[in-house]
């Protein structure tokens, strides 16, 4: 009977240590009891911790409507309006003329223009002037567990944003970005933020939401790290014969680049470029308002591009508010 009686006390005290160490069955789902424990077991954080957060997180309506009317999900001549405008060129114009210094080296450092990275900012944040009206936390939390299609992946950065609100000593509760979490002058989602943001300006901390000089050189760094080639193209305009098959050229497999130059024009695309005849290359339909479609080719660096969004929508705005600019310092540093 004694020995019945200490196994009953062990069972207790068992129990006891289990539902101390994790929440309680009746207070989480299964999904948001597995999230506590991984977050203990694969990064060490106390369960209490993440408990914690989950309990200041909020599911947001909002958030949900947002994911569900992207803007990618419009025809390019609707998309375009939105980016290439002349206000966003004139304020990213003076943008650059106020950075001229930390772009240009980022530019050296990097290898990756002045004008893309000025883009980037001005596509995203309008220069940081917009960096986004949601709770990073309710965010994530909220597409991690109330969004099936992308729970996985938004599950994911709840987690990165945890190990990096730890890492940078960043308020978790207040920090503030996009429906999809995304913070900063640049946008970087949780994860993009730990692995590529940069300290630009040797202070210490890489702060991409209140400190631009940072935010450029991450912007930098991250094209960088995803094989941007210095001095090569992004993207040329093409034609196409009436025999070619401009389906199967540009359907499948997201972005990646599925042909080379040559395959190209052996295809009936015609398009002028001085890479050489074996450098991977796409063809990209973009539709206009009256029915037609424009054609381009996307090089190694419009996929790049689209690293930082899969959309071939965005990397061509990126690109051609970029050629704006460009084009608009060449004739204000010619007169």
């Amino acid at each position: 009977m004694k020995a019945l009686l200490g196994v009953f006390v062990a069972t207790l005290a068992i129990l006891s240590i289990m539902f101390t160490a994790f929440p309680a069955f009746g207070d989480w789902s299964e999904a948001e009891r597995q999230f506590i424990q991984e977050m203990h077991e694969k990064h060490q954080i106390p369960p209490e911790e993440t408990e914690a957060l989950l309990r200041a997180a909020n599911k947001s309506q909002p958030i949900l409507d947002a994911i569900s009317r992207p803007w990618e999900a419009r025809p390019w001549y609707e998309y375009y309006t939105i980016f290439l405008t002349e206000r966003r060129l004139q304020e990213g114009l003076a943008f650059w003329d106020k950075h001229a210094d930390t772009l240009e080296r980022a530019r050296k450092v990097y290898g990756v223009p002045e004008e893309v990275i000025v883009a980037i900012l001005g596509v995203e944040t309008y220069y940081g002037g917009v960096m986004g009206r949601h709770r990073v936390l309710d965010a994530l939390y909220t597409l991690g567990f109330h969004f099936p299609p992308r729970q996985t992946f938004f599950r994911s950065e709840l987690a990165q944003f945890m190990l990096l609100t730890r890492e940078e000593n960043l308020p978790a509760h207040e920090l503030m970005g996009s429906y999809a979490g995304a913070m900063g002058f640049g946008q970087f989602i949780s994860s993009s933020y730990r692995h590529y943001a940069v300290d630009f300006d040797g202070d210490g901390q890489r702060d991409l939401l209140t400190n631009v000089v940072d935010a450029i050189g991450s912007v930098a760094n991250y094209f960088a790290r995803h094989n941007w080639r210095d001095a090569q193209p992004i993207a040329v305009p093409a034609w196409v014969s009436a025999d070619t098959d401009v389906s199967a050229l540009t359907s499948g497999r997201g972005t990646v680049l599925t042909h080379t130059v040559d395959e190209l024009h052996k295809q009936g695309v015609r398009f002028i470029t001085a890479l050489p005849g074996e450098s991977r290359a796409r063809l990209f339909a973009f539709a206009e308002e009256d029915g037609s479609y424009s054609y381009w080719v996307g090089f190694q660096n419009f996929y790049a591009i689209t690293r930082y969004n899969h959309s071939p929508l965005y990397a061509m705005a990126v690109f051609q508010l970029a050629e704006q600019l460009r084009a608009h310092r060449v004739t204000q540093d010619a007169q």
